[in-house]
């Protein structure tokens, strides 16, 4: 079926009698498909062809360097132009349209053509123009158009007839894609042949962040053959407007759109719940995840191994131009669009998302975790906002000189206030700690405590973390890299295996020895070494540490002030008197070691629905005390 735009009047072939302006008549014409010529091109004819017709454009109109098609202004496929709006695929700017079966245009905009027909406003010409395609429409569509409205009306659909419903550019919700519930942007569907059987296939866009613009990620959905029919409301995807909760919906998903905004850039968040993880073969499966996290695709796409697909950019009318969100944090910067303009970054607005594009956000931000030391992906409902413990750092059993030069070498840090620097621009910017001591004695709770009193992520690095091959430079830059963007504060615990004393029967031990003192020559931030063999550090590390502490074995009073801090920050019911920490605090045991106790006793409590009080705390330590190897005192 062709629409054309008519030109002004002509005459007949022959040139003897005026015709009407081409496509003015209301009425309608068969014409039959004829041979196509040699150039593939197929002919249109009055009559089902007996030989091959001669077509209308041909070798004498070739001739012309120019040929004129002239046309009024009004036309049908003008009139179009509105029913038809933003129908992806068509402009009803041609003058000539051609649609073919199933005629899915029309039947998707079944219910805006009888609008548009019902309309009083419409000239003679325009309304017989809409009669006529509405008659040749109803004559085409009458069992489809008949079908979907029962179909609608009960709430069912077939397989056959599925695609009647999925109307390109609607809205579509899904609660069971990725996880989660969800709306997207339909761009098309078709009837799709896989290795696990025929489905239709949806195409959709969803609004994404790839670390510095925002813009479309397409993806599929698929609805796999059934048999019958089946509830419209129980497909895995279905157009947001048949949901009984339709305004609900839109709300909550606008909400979460808005969340996802926020959290474009780099953020330190907590989560508890379900994140997405891969498995060998790059599938998606479910991960269990909580503790502090980084909300970042910046990073994502630049250092996880995982694939980011590309997004297509917003066009700058989609949004809206404004200031950028203030960061939340101070020492996380809040990324607006980045250019560099002759070597500098110059930052420039962030383009705003409407409401509309908060409804099509992705429901999964890209992060990394902090504890699974994973990059994962986050559901935006489980991101929630960090409870730092405000004494942190008040209850480290440290003498109070110590506390306060720890404290001003971070927070100069944190500020950027140290103006020192080496003769080569650019070395030796950070700050070194080394902190030493037996075991359970606080070494690991103070560079924990500092970040927590900073506000900022502690990142932990492990000798597992790089490996011994030959990457372990570029992973070790990496992750410095990493750590510098997210103002963490980094902590090599058990340092020995890095900062060995380097010897001549142990080359690869030297070579990470090697590595170690090269890139952490450039290294601006804040750094805590912890070892329990300070002696075995390789002397060229020595020289590299600003600051040396040695912690000596608790002391009665110190763990006392370690039972106090832990009973406090159990938060179960509990029993105590003064004299049981006293008499406790004798034991000789380390931080940890009171930690583990206590852990146990407050279990054996919890199963016994009692409190938690000495005589627990008393079977623990018997028990521990059978243990063989256990020190003298315990």
């Amino acid at each position: 079926m062709a629409i054309k735009d008519p030109p002004n009047g002509v005459k007949d072939t022959n040139g003897t009698r005026p015709l009407a302006p081409e496509g003015s008549l209301a009425s309608f014409k068969n014409l039959y498909q004829g041979p196509h010529d040699s150039n593939a091109k197929w002919t249109w004819l009055d009559k089902e062809p007996e030989d091959v017709a001669e077509a209308a454009e041909n070798e004498e109109t070739a001739q012309h360097a120019l040929i004129t098609r002239l046309q009024n202004p009004t036309t049908p496929a003008r009139t179009l132009a509105e029913i038809l709006k933003d129908y992806p695929g068509l402009h009803c700017g041609l003058k000539r349209l051609e649609f073919e079966a199933p005629f899915s245009p029309f039947v998707h905009r079944w219910p805006e053509l009888l609008e548009f027909r019902a309309r009083k406003d419409l000239d003679a010409v325009t309304a017989e123009h809409i009669e006529l395609l509405y008659d040749v429409l109803k004559a085409e569509l009458k069992d489809v158009i008949k079908t979907l409205e029962d179909y609608v009306h009960h709430g069912i659909v077939t397989f056959d007839h599925v695609w009647t419903i999925y109307q390109p550019g609607s809205t579509i919700y899904s609660d069971s894609h990725n996880g989660t519930h969800g709306a997207y942007r339909l761009r098309s569907g078709a009837y799709v042949e896989t290795r696990c059987g025929k489905a239709y296939q949806l195409t959709v866009e969803a609004i994404d962040w790839n670390g510095n613009q925002f813009g479309r990620s397409v993806e599929s959905i698929q609805l796999w053959e059934f048999l019958g029919t089946t509830r419209i409301l129980g497909l895995s995807a279905f157009p947001l407007s048949f949901h009984p909760h339709e305004d609900k919906v839109k709300e909550v998903l606008i909400h979460r759109g808005k969340k996802f905004e926020e959290l474009a850039g780099c953020h330190y968040k907590a989560y508890d719940g379900f994140a997405i993880s891969w498995d060998k073969e790059g599938k998606e499966v479910p991960y269990t995840c909580n503790g502090r996290v980084i909300v970042d695709s910046d990073s994502f796409r630049r250092f996880s191994p995982r694939f980011f697909r590309k997004i297509e950019p917003l066009a700058a009318k989609e949004g809206v131009r404004g200031p950028e969100c203030a960061p939340e944090r101070p020492n996380i910067e809040e990324p607006g669009v980045t250019k560099h303009v002759f070597g500098q970054q110059a930052k420039t607005e962030r383009l705003r998302l409407t409401e509309e594009h908060h409804l099509t956000c992705l429901p999964r931000v890209r992060g990394y975790s902090l504890k699974k030391k994973q990059w994962l992906l986050f559901y935006l409902e489980q991101i929630k906002d960090i409870k730092f413990n405000q004494n942190a750092f008040g209850s480290l059993a440290l003498p109070e000189d110590q506390k306060e030069l720890i404290l001003s070498f971070a927070e100069s840090q944190a500020m950027n206030h140290n103006t020192f620097d080496d003769v080569i621009s650019g070395k030796a910017k950070g700050h070194i700690t080394l902190l030493s001591g037996p075991p359970g004695v606080g070494k690991t709770l103070t560079a924990e405590s500092v970040a927590e009193h900073m506000r900022a992520p502690l990142f932990m690095m492990s000798a597992g973390d790089l490996g011994i091959n030959p990457d372990v430079e570029s992973k070790l830059i990496n992750i410095l890299e990493m750590i510098a963007k997210w103002n963490a504060v980094l902590l090599l615990d058990e340092c020995d295996v890095f900062l060995e004393a380097r010897s001549t029967h142990d080359l690869e031990r030297n070579k990470l020895v090697s590595i170690f003192l090269r890139v952490l020559e450039y290294y601006e931030g804040l750094l805590f070494l912890t070892t329990n063999r300070v002696d075995n550090i390789d002397a060229a590390f020595q020289s590299r540490i600003h600051i040396s502490m040695a912690y000596p074995d608790l002391t009665t009073e110190s763990r006392r002030h370690i039972w106090e801090n832990f009973l406090g920050g159990l938060g179960v019911r509990q029993e105590w008197k003064s004299q049981d920490l006293d008499d406790l605090a004798k034991v000789e045991l380390n931080g940890r070691q009171i930690k583990n106790v206590l852990k146990s006793a407050a279990l054996l409590s919890s199963r016994k629905q009692d409190r938690l009080g000495r005589k627990y705390v008393d079977m623990v330590l018997a028990i521990e005390r059978r243990r063989p190897g256990v020190a003298e005192g315990f």
